[in-house]
């Protein structure tokens, strides 16, 4: 049996990223493994961890019994807890140790993927106790370890793959979070429209509209007469929308037309991940 052909796009996505950052981090020296990335709290080790964790469970292996210190900022809302889990188990591991395990979960998530025979609608254990669909699953995966390979790519000045297959769904992941950002976070008024225009190595244009209720849509016809539109490039618009860095920090990279106060608000609220 082999993986679903809809799930295939992810688990390819997904294991590419997973062997860009085993290939990133294999030749670091051990005080590099320590370097602050700009996820927020997490070292180059913490991502690293994470992605090993992550993999542990979608293999079904048990979660770690383990009491996290009281002491990490960062770990501000019960999903944080959940995820910090799989990090701070791993803290005191040496760097071979962790390249170690990556390369083996790497093995053991590859001869789980080829012997998939599960429909993308079966139900698979998600964070808190909650469930989801394996194509969410997969979805998901393939956006998380793309963001994190380019986390370590900042950190490290090593970019590259911001056009790559994980970059694609990434794409989309985020795009989804953009009609709530505009219609409820950001307040924009009923009946009107917001045009973001990215540049680089993935372009896309698209509209979000705002109904007469008050509820945003997206589509990729632009809009005759947008209150705002948005012009930055594609690591830009990532970095923001997964709360990497603020917009003062990268106000030269974006070109705001139209409505000032709404534009702040936007960007403001930019942010889509947890």
């Amino acid at each position: 049996m082999t993986v679903h052909p809809s799930l295939q796009p992810y688990t390819d996505a997904a294991t590419h990223s997973i062997e860009a950052i085993a290939e990133l981090v294999k030749p670091l020296a051990e005080s590099e493994w320590n370097r602050r990335t700009p996820c927020p709290g997490w070292s180059v080790r913490d991502i690293v961890s994470h992605v090993i964790g992550m993999e542990c469970e979608m293999l079904g292996d048990p979660r770690p019994i383990h009491t996290l210190p009281r002491d990490l900022y960062h770990v501000q809302s019960d999903f944080a807890r959940y995820m910090e889990m799989q990090v701070d188990v791993r803290r005191h591991h040496t760097s071979p140790e962790i390249t170690a395990e990556l390369e083996y979960v790497l093995i053991r998530r590859a001869r789980q993927i080829r012997n998939e025979s599960r429909s993308p609608e079966t139900k698979v254990r998600a964070p808190l106790g909650a469930e989801q669909t394996l194509e969410m699953a997969l979805n998901l995966r393939a956006f998380d370890v793309w963001v994190h390979e380019q986390d370590l790519r900042t950190t490290l000045g090593q970019p590259g793959n911001l056009d790559s297959p994980g970059a694609l769904i990434t794409r989309d992941m985020l795009l989804a979070g953009l009609p709530k950002v505009v219609a409820k976070s950001a307040g924009a008024p009923a009946n009107s429209a917001v045009v973001f225009d990215v540049h680089g190595p993935v372009e896309f244009l698209r509209t979000v509209r705002v109904d007469a209720e008050g509820r945003g849509s997206i589509d990729g016809a632009p809009s005759l007469g947008p209150l705002v539109t948005l012009s930055l490039d594609w690591e830009t618009y990532v970095r923001l929308a997964c709360g990497r860095v603020r917009p003062a920090a990268v106000a030269d990279r974006i070109k705001i037309e139209g409505d000032q106060e709404l534009a702040t608000a936007i960007l403001d609220n930019f942010a889509v991940t947890p």
